[in-house]
């Protein structure tokens, strides 16, 4: 019995939350190859993303980079903003775990300038602050706390821990 793209997906998103990582992997693989038989692009570079981030998940960063590379074109040709800036998330994730990290801080600042421009603050906060964290390990303090200053200014509902790092922050201007 052979699954439709969708089912494969369910497969997928199902052995994602059981930490079967390359199982899951490899369903949004096929899910992927259905949807772009079926000239369904949108649908098949999702399925990539999806893989991607199982992929990482399961430790295999340049799988997980070949799966996701070119899928921010895509959506960008769709005018979806949201799911490009989550593909180039997706990329600087890869990349990072290649320890490409200024290539990796490069793809997640244009990330976090995507979400900036569809109002997506929760998603940019989060974007913005990996690239704070890439900027602090890789010995860039400085940026590293602009950084951290930015992403604590878009997001929505700051924890108790993030109004004082943001106070404390401040005095670094």
């Amino acid at each position: 019995m052979t699954l439709d793209p969708h089912q494969l997906d369910a497969k997928g998103k199902k052995a994602f939350a059981e930490k079967k990582y390359n199982e899951a992997a490899d369903f949004f693989h096929q899910a992927a190859e259905g949807f772009t038989a079926g000239r369904a692009g949108l649908l098949a570079a999702e399925m990539k993303n999806n893989q991607s981030v199982a992929l990482v998940q399961a430790g295999k960063p340049q799988e997980a980079l070949d799966a996701v590379l070119e899928t921010d074109k895509v959506f960008e040709g769709a005018q979806d903003i949201k799911r490009q800036a989550m593909a180039l998330g997706n990329q600087a994730a890869a990349l990072e775990g290649l320890n490409k990290y200024d290539a990796a801080i490069e793809k997640y600042e244009h990330s976090a300038a995507l979400f900036g421009s569809v109002d997506e603050g929760d998603l940019q906060a989060m974007v913005k602050k990996s690239a704070a964290a890439l900027k602090l390990k890789t010995g860039k303090i400085t940026e590293s706390a602009f950084k951290m200053i930015g992403y604590m200014d878009v997001k929505k509902t700051p924890t108790l821990f993030e109004r004082i790092m943001k106070f404390l922050l401040r005095f670094i201007k």
